[in-house]
């Protein structure tokens, strides 16, 4: 069970603790508090943690400060789509809004590899009006002999550029809890020039220590993507660890599942699940069309593989798009068959408008007919 209390309620107020004491008191019953503070409010949610099944709606509801109860009715306690749940699927990060109807375009770099690389893209997104960008600086690897990232050496430019070119948000996995001070002291030395969202690649998606630990901070959002050879349920599951730990901005990642299946392509495309996980969740959703495909192959119809699959994820409503460029793909040190060039994001970015656009069109649709 979920209280959502009245925005703005004072932790010293006398209202609050009466509300806790009550709370203690109840048998078999353990309490959660979180609290978020955004720009014009603070917002407090208490969850109920045993059996309260038991447990009147309407006498909880009565208690001082809340403002509404939510009885869970999933398994995904925190980011679940509860009966009756009207709490948003939305959060603002550094100027940039995320949320289940809205579109934002990660386009970048899946390892960063030279400085003036960097500039080549971040120079290119902001003459195309992009605001986010991808840049890898940690990149765990199947053989210990590839290249790893540049690492901790490499934020600082990447900051510094960002802000140049008024990058907002830049997608940067990362694959241990070290990594997170890292990432601090770089934007504190930049002088905060731009923000970041953490990434959980698919290696890292049941590292639950790495979860519990990048759960806690709730400095910055967090992209989590479906891990390898598990289920969907499994890979919500590992999201839910990262709320549960109190950092509710996370969003769930679809790159394809591992599998010979998908053959020619990297992975097999799972953009089919865009729709479910916003059915099941209140998280939006990433498509990685780039690590699906895995290739720069285009069909008779002179249009890439990657772009077609990354139009089927957003014509089924998907809220984020994670896809990797490169000024040189021949000369990138990780993943270049599957670059997209520098001169194709104009092209790429308007066909994402087309797909949008549709999709928009058939929710309309859908709209109307559910009023008949």
């Amino acid at each position: 069970m979920i209280l959502i209390l009245i925005p703005d309620t004072r932790p010293d107020s006398p209202e609050y603790k009466q509300l806790l004491a009550h709370l203690a008191n109840l048998p078999g019953i353990s309490s959660r508090v979180h609290t978020e503070v955004g720009i014009e409010h603070t917002l407090t949610e208490v969850y109920l943690i045993g059996n309260t099944k038991a447990l009147s709606i309407e006498e909880i509801g009565s208690l001082p400060c809340v403002e509404r109860v939510v009885r869970v009715s999933e398994e995904y306690r925190v980011l679940g789509r509860h009966k009756n749940d009207d709490r948003p699927a939305n959060f603002d990060y550094n100027g940039v809004r995320f949320g289940q109807d809205t579109l934002n375009v990660f386009a970048g770099l899946c390892a960063v590899d030279t400085l003036e690389h960097v500039e080549m893209m971040m120079k290119a997104l902001s003459e195309h009006g992009q605001v986010c960008t991808r840049m890898g600086a940690y990149k765990p690897r199947t053989s210990p002999y590839s290249f790893q990232g540049h690492g901790r050496s490499c934020l600082p430019y990447v900051f510094d550029i960002a802000g140049k070119y008024g990058i907002k948000v830049i997608a940067m996995e990362i694959t241990h809890e070290s990594h997170l001070e890292e990432i601090h002291d770089a934007l504190f030395q930049t002088g905060n020039s731009t923000g970041v969202m953490l990434q959980i690649g698919t290696r890292n998606t049941q590292n639950f220590e790495l979860l519990k630990n990048v759960g806690r901070q709730q400095d910055f959002p967090v992209l989590i993507k479906r891990g390898f050879g598990i289920t969907l349920d499994e890979s919500l599951n590992a999201a839910e660890y990262l709320a549960s730990e109190g950092n509710h901005k996370v969003i769930f990642g679809l790159r394809g599942m591992k599998t010979n299946m998908g053959d020619p392509h990297r992975n097999f495309v799972d953009f089919a699940h865009v729709p479910v996980v916003k059915r099941l969740t209140r998280m939006p959703v990433c498509i990685d069309p780039s690590h699906s495909v895995g290739i720069r192959a285009q069909s008779p119809d002179d249009i890439p593989d990657i772009m077609h699959v990354t139009a089927q994820g957003i014509i089924a409503g998907a809220n984020m798009v994670l896809v990797d460029f490169h000024p040189v793909p021949n000369k990138a040190l990780v993943d270049g068959p599957q670059a997209m060039l520098i001169k194709e994001l104009p092209y790429f970015l308007e066909d994402i408008q087309i797909a949008r656009e549709a999709y928009q069109q058939r929710a309309a649709l859908a709209k109307r007919y559910q009023q008949v």
